[in-house]
């Protein structure tokens, strides 16, 4: 893990509150390097619903496709993710682990070992030791217990320089419902979905194919809406647990998409995975600036999702971000490589508010002085206005610096 706390991660870790039929517990197995806590279990009461969203890569890690066979179930039982070994490009190996794992889980916890998800994340085709799962598991299952969100979240990380959770809640029915989620992610990010590992758990009933398209709805504009590298992982997995322990509390189940009852409970649900998204940005290797990027006046969504991660995926526009530079020039680039309806005499940018181009030229009104002062903020508003319709768009992403050349050219060592 980075030893330098990235200059834009949050004050502190949220305060989460337990979820009902949730209990969470770490340990060091060794996976990687010794004395590190690299083993998250998070124990779930019978009857949790699951819904996932897995990476779009045709070389997936073994935990995806693992998990990719067992969500059709909608059950899950537990929880079992390892960092520092991302179990992908394994082979035979890596199935074997998997299923070991899932072995060594389910006879500790007394379950099938089909309602164990897994996840995996840290080095490419380094074979996985499940056998080291053996060790901790039963004091894993004993110690197991509410609401150790931060402990969870820090057990994740690989390069990341801070833990990542978000929490709200809702009301359904009768009732309040807890949404906590946690997060890793802070390279080989770019959306294809799932676009690193995150786990959001809620005490709302609600049944598999409604959280199905409560997590695949969601990720449009949080998780897709985020690239620190434009480089899609064999690793990246979302999934969504619902124990519906509310339902004791009067929160009535969810069958239907259609339930009006259900719009509160997105709203909250779509918070986190927001929020989740955004500290992966903060968190981006090396990232010294968080860049939102909005394009506007696009012929439709599409044009301008497809025009903003080419902008925020540009290493010349990334860079020059990192250099404080206003670089419109590199902007306009990225605009016209992205194959997308533009015009040139009709484009418009500004940085943090200030318009410096307009109209196919350098704004007349144009302020260096200004400028500059306005890019050495934390925060960078880059807008585009194409002028050809009426749709937009909203991407995050950050500045790329020498050290994430640093970070990754030193990954395995």
């Amino acid at each position: 893990m980075a030893a330098t706390v990235s200059p834009l991660a949050p004050a502190r870790f949220p305060d989460m509150p337990a979820v009902a039929g949730v209990r969470l517990a770490t340990a060091a197995a060794g996976i990687r390097y010794a004395g590190r806590t690299d083993v998250l279990l998070a124990l779930l009461d019978p009857g949790t619903s699951v819904a996932g969203v897995l990476t779009r890569s045709k070389c997936p890690s073994a935990p995806v496709d693992w998990c990719r066979a067992r969500l059709k179930a909608g059950k899950a039982r537990a929880l079992v993710v390892n960092s520092g070994n991302a179990n992908a490009f394994t082979g035979r190996n890596g199935r074997e682990a998997t299923k070991l794992t899932a072995d060594i889980a389910a006879k500790a916890i007394g379950c099938k070992p089909g309602d164990i998800f897994l996840a995996s994340t840290g080095v490419i085709g380094e074979p996985l030791k499940a056998a080291a799962f053996d060790g901790v598991m039963d004091g894993l299952v004993a110690g197991a217990l509410p609401g150790r969100w931060q402990d969870a979240a820090r057990a994740i990380m690989t390069t990341d320089t801070f833990p990542k959770g978000a929490t709200a809640t809702a009301r359904l029915g009768k009732a309040e419902v807890t949404i906590c989620g946690i997060a890793k992610g802070a390279g080989m990010i770019a959306p294809d979905m799932a676009t690193m590992l995150s786990f959001v758990f809620t005490d709302a009933p609600i049944a598999p194919a409604i959280l199905q398209s409560l997590l695949a709805r969601g990720v449009t504009d949080t998780f897709n809406a985020v690239t620190i590298d434009g480089d899609t992982s064999t690793s990246d997995t979302l999934l969504a647990f619902a124990t519906g322990a509310a339902a004791a509390r009067g929160a009535q189940r969810i069958a239907r998409a259609s339930d009006p009852r259900l719009a509160p409970f997105r709203a909250a649900f779509e918070r986190v995975l927001a929020d989740l998204a955004e500290q992966v940005a903060r968190d981006g290797e090396g990232a010294r600036k968080l860049v939102e990027i909005t394009v506007e006046g696009a012929t439709s969504k599409t044009s301008a999702r497809r025009i903003a991660m080419s902008i925020a995926n540009s290493p010349l526009v990334k860079t020059a971000i990192a250099g404080e530079d206003a670089n419109w020039g590199r902007v306009v680039m990225a605009v016209g490589k992205a194959g997308e309806p533009a015009d040139r005499d009709r484009l418009s940018i500004w940085f943090n508010g200030i318009r410096v181009a307009h109209r196919g030229l350098r704004d007349p009104a144009y302020d260096e002085a200004k400028v500059s002062a306005a890019m050495k903020q934390p925060v960078i508003a880059l807008k585009v206005a194409l002028g050809l319709g009426r749709s937009r768009d909203r991407v995050l992403t950050c500045d790329l610096t020498k050290e994430y050349v640093a970070i990754n050219g030193d990954y395995r060592s």
